[in-house]
């Protein structure tokens, strides 16, 4: 088995993002995956803050169609430096 074998292309694909509750967080992460995958639509991109109001969480979920495409977006998303964590 491979690892492309792991998930049937094209799929939806739940990516979550976390980063500090500023302004412009959920957009940042829609332009970053957008990037590499169709633009995705609001109903698709759920934004979360945390007990404190000091954290976000943004899930986006995508049709995702290929791993280097979810390569992609992962390297993007955690190489950007108000990104604090990607699942």
């Amino acid at each position: 088995m491979t690892e492309e074998s792991v998930f049937e292309f094209p799929c939806d694909f739940p990516i979550k993002v976390v980063g500090r509750a500023e302004s412009g967080f959920e957009s940042l992460v829609a332009e970053l995956v957008a990037a590499h995958a169709a633009k995705p639509d609001a109903d698709r991109i759920n934004g979360r803050l945390s007990r404190d109001g000091n954290f976000i969480s943004v899930t986006v979920t995508i049709v995702a169609e290929s791993r280097a495409q979810l390569d992609a977006i992962y390297e993007a998303l955690s190489g950007h430096e108000r990104v604090m964590m990607v699942l």
